[in-house]
C-alpha cells in the first residue's frame, strides 16, 4: 500500500480520465465542461507531485519505477506545458471545431504515457508508457477529420512511428537476450562486457528515442506532421514528448549503459551535429510558419542532446537547462500564431506576418522578444540556454564540437531574423481579430517575460537544476 501513496498523481490522472470518459458519454454536449475540467485536472495532478518531498529517491515496484527529484522536475514540465497549451488554444480548437470530448481525454491520456515513461526504471515500464504516449498522438494528429492534411499527418506519423517502436522493441528484446534482465541497473550489474548484441541493442533503441524527439536522420515525419496537425496539437508535439524523451535519454545512457559511454557517444555526437546544421539550413526556405517551426524544433533538439555526448553531470544539467527554456519560447510563438485569424479563418504562412507592428504592435513585441532568444541573442533566456550546453562541451575538450555548434546558430539566427523584417519592414497587411481570450494573452505575456528577464535571476532554475545527479 505504501507503494501506492508514491503514485497517486499517475493514479489520479488515470481515475480521472475514466471518469471523464463516462461523463463525456452519458452527458450529452459535454464537451467544454470535460476541456475546462481536464485543465483543472492537470493542475491537480501538478499539486500532487509536491505531496511527497522531492528531494528523496524511491525504488517502486521492483525497482522498475523510480520516483526521485530528477523524475519529479520533469514531470513538472510536462505537466505546466500540457496546461498552458490547453489554456492558450481553448478558443482555436472551437473555432475548428475539434472540440470535442475526446480531445483533452487524448491529452491526457498521453500526458499519463509520458509520466510513466519519466519514471520508468525498466525497459517493458518505459515501453508501456511511450505506446500510451504514442497511440494518443496518433488519434490527435488526424483529429481534424475534415481537413485532408491533418489525416495524412495522422497516417504519415502512425506508420514511421510505428516502425520506430518496433526497432524500440527490438532494441530492448536484444539487451534482454544478452543481460537476461530488463530492469537498468541489473542490466549495468550484468554488463561486465560490451558485446556486439548489447551495442546493437543500444542502437536501435537510441534510433527510436531519436525518432520521437525528431532528431536526424529519423525526423522525415516531423515538417509534415507539424503542417497538417492541427496548431494546437503541433504545439504539444512541439514541447512535451520531447521532455519525457530526453529523460528517457538520460536514464536509459547513464545508468544501465555508463560503462559504454565511449560506444554510444559518438551515435549521440553525429545525431546532435546533423540535427543542428540540418534544422539550421533546411528552415531557411520555409513559407509556413509551423513548418518553420518543426525545422526549428529539430535544430534545437540537437543543441539538447549536445549536452548528453559530453558525458558529464554539468552536460546533463545544461540539457535539461536548455529544454526548460524552450519550452518556455515554443509556448509564447504558438499562443502568437493561434492571434493570427481573420473572420474565423487562421492564417500560417510567414508572408501573412507582413507589417504586424503596424497593427498589433504588442504581439510584434512579443514574437520579436521570442524569436531573438530562439536565434540566442543576449541577454534573452535563448542565449543562457545555448550558453549552457557550449560552456558544458567546452569543459568537456570537444572544441570542434562547440565550434560546429556555433556556426549552426549563426546560421539559423538567419531565418529568425528574416521573420522580424518581414514583421517589422515590409508592407502591412489587413489587421487580424483580436482574441481577448484570458489564458491566450497571459501565455503570451507570461512567456514572453519570463524569457525577457530570465538574465536577471537566473539562478532560479539552475538551483533547482544543479540538484539534478544522475552520474
Amino acid at each position: 500500500m505504501s507503494e501506492i501513496n508514491y503514485i497517486i498523481p499517475e493514479l489520479f490522472l488515470s481515475i480521472s480520465i475514466m471518469f471523464l470518459l463516462l461523463v463525456g458519454v452519458f452527458k450529452k454536449g459535454s464537451s467544454d465542461l470535460i476541456y475546462k475540467l481536464s485543465i483543472f485536472v492537470f493542475f491537480i495532478t501538478f499539486i500532487l507531485i509536491f505531496r511527497f518531498p522531492l528531494d528523496r529517491s524511491v525504488s517502486l515496484f521492483n525497482n522498475s519505477y523510480v520516483i526521485d527529484y530528477f523524475s519529479s522536475f520533469m514531470k513538472i514540465l510536462v505537466l505546466i506545458s500540457t496546461f498552458f497549451i490547453m489554456l492558450s488554444s481553448y478558443n482555436y480548437i472551437k473555432l475548428i471545431n475539434i472540440n470535442k470530448i475526446e480531445y483533452p481525454i487524448l491529452l491526457l491520456s498521453s500526458s499519463l504515457g509520458m509520466l510513466v515513461m519519466i519514471s520508468s526504471y525498466d525497459l517493458i515500464v518505459f515501453y508501456i508508457g511511450l505506446e500510451l504516449q504514442s497511440l494518443s498522438l496518433y488519434v490527435l494528429c488526424a483529429f481534424n477529420r475534415e481537413n485532408l492534411r491533418s489525416s495524412e499527418a495522422g497516417l504519415k506519423y502512425f506508420v514511421l512511428s510505428a516502425l520506430s517502436s518496433g526497432l524500440l522493441l527490438y532494441g530492448s528484446s536484444l539487451i534482454y537476450g544478452f543481460t537476461s534482465s530488463t530492469n537498468f541497473e541489473v542490466i549495468s550489474n550484468n554488463l561486465n562486457s560490451l558485446n556486439e548484441g548489447s551495442i546493437f541493442g543500444i542502437v536501435f533503441i537510441l534510433v527510436g528515442l531519436a525518432f520521437k524527439i525528431s532528431a536526424v536522420p529519423f525526423h522525415m515525419w516531423a515538417p509534415d506532421v507539424y503542417e497538417g496537425s492541427p496548431t494546437s496539437v503541433t504545439n504539444f508535439f512541439s514541447m512535451v514528448p520531447k521532455v519525457a524523451a530526453l529523460t528517457v535519454f538520460i536514464r536509459f545512457l547513464f545508468v544501465p549503459f555508463i560503462n559504454a559511454f565511449e560506444e554510444w557517444q559518438m551515435i549521440i555526437i553525429f545525431i546532435s551535429l546533423a540535427s543542428m546544421i540540418f534544422g539550421a539550413v533546411a528552415a531557411i526556405g520555409q513559407k509556413n510558419l509551423k513548418r518553420l517551426m518543426a525545422y526549428s524544433s529539430i535544430g534545437h533538439m540537437g543543441y539538447a542532446l549536445a549536452g548528453l555526448a559530453t558525458g558529464t553531470n554539468e552536460g546533463i544539467q545544461s540539457s535539461i537547462s536548455y529544454i526548460s527554456i524552450y519550452l518556455i519560447m515554443n509556448l509564447g510563438i504558438f499562443s502568437c500564431i493561434y492571434c493570427l485569424k481573420r473572420k474565423e479563418i487562421f492564417y500560417e504562412d510567414i508572408e501573412d506576418l507582413s507589417g504586424l507592428s503596424k497593427n498589433h504592435p504588442l504581439i510584434s513585441i512579443s514574437l520579436l522578444i521570442l524569436l531573438f532568444s530562439l536565434a540566442g541573442i543576449p541577454p534573452l533566456a535563448g542565449f543562457f540556454a545555448k550558453f549552457y550546453i557550449f560552456m558544458s562541451v567546452i569543459n568537456a575538450k570537444m572544441y570542434t564540437f562547440a565550434v560546429i555548434g556555433l556556426v549552426s546558430t549563426v546560421i539559423s539566427a538567419f531565418y529568425y531574423l528574416r521573420i522580424i523584417k518581414i514583421i517589422y519592414f515590409d508592407e502591412k497587411k489587413e489587421k487580424f481579430d483580436i482574441d481577448k481570450n484570458f489564458g491566450l494573452n497571459f501565455s503570451i505575456i507570461f512567456s514572453t517575460l519570463i524569457v525577457l528577464i530570465y538574465f536577471l535571476y537566473p539562478n532560479i532554475l539552475l538551483d533547482f537544476i544543479s540538484k539534478i545527479q544522475i552520474i
